[in-house]
């Protein structure tokens, strides 16, 4: 049986701001902006993956404090490329460090305006061998 991880709720004090911070300047992909009387839900999907960032004002979406995420991990192919993109939007990203020359030891961060933190992982591998083949990103939203 297979188990796969498809949404990370992500929590925020400002679903607009947050929206324009990983859209705008992160780059990840809109999925869907649902907005109701009652509620108002956002997924995203960083460019690649499978699974998703949801952010919103549901009860379940409260039960963490916004800013309260710490250690989520983007892979990348190109550490430093990857870094000068978000850089270049305007994101605020640690200096590259290199725990090991070995393929996998190389790394970043950055946080989102609440304070949640992320670090990027440089797997060059992954320029080769993605583990979502480019022919079914399409069916993603990727």
């Amino acid at each position: 049986m297979d188990w796969t991880l498809e949404v990370v709720v992500v929590p925020v004090s400002d679903i607009a701001a947050s929206v324009e911070f990983y859209r705008d300047q992160v780059g990840f992909h809109l999925d869907h902006d649902t907005q109701t009387e009652h509620m108002h839900v956002v997924q995203l999907t960083p460019p690649g993956s499978g699974c998703s960032i949801v952010i919103g004002d549901l009860p379940s979406q409260n039960e963490m404090a916004p800013g309260s995420l710490k250690g989520l991990q983007l892979v990348v192919a190109d550490a430093a490329a990857a870094r000068a993109e978000l850089v270049g939007r305007g994101v605020e990203a640690s200096e590259i460090t290199v725990f090991d020359e070995r393929d996998g030891g190389t790394f970043f961060w950055f946080s989102d305006p609440d304070g949640n933190t992320w670090s990027v992982q440089q797997i060059r591998a992954r320029a080769d061998k993605p583990l979502i083949p480019v022919e079914a990103r399409g069916r993603f939203g990727s």
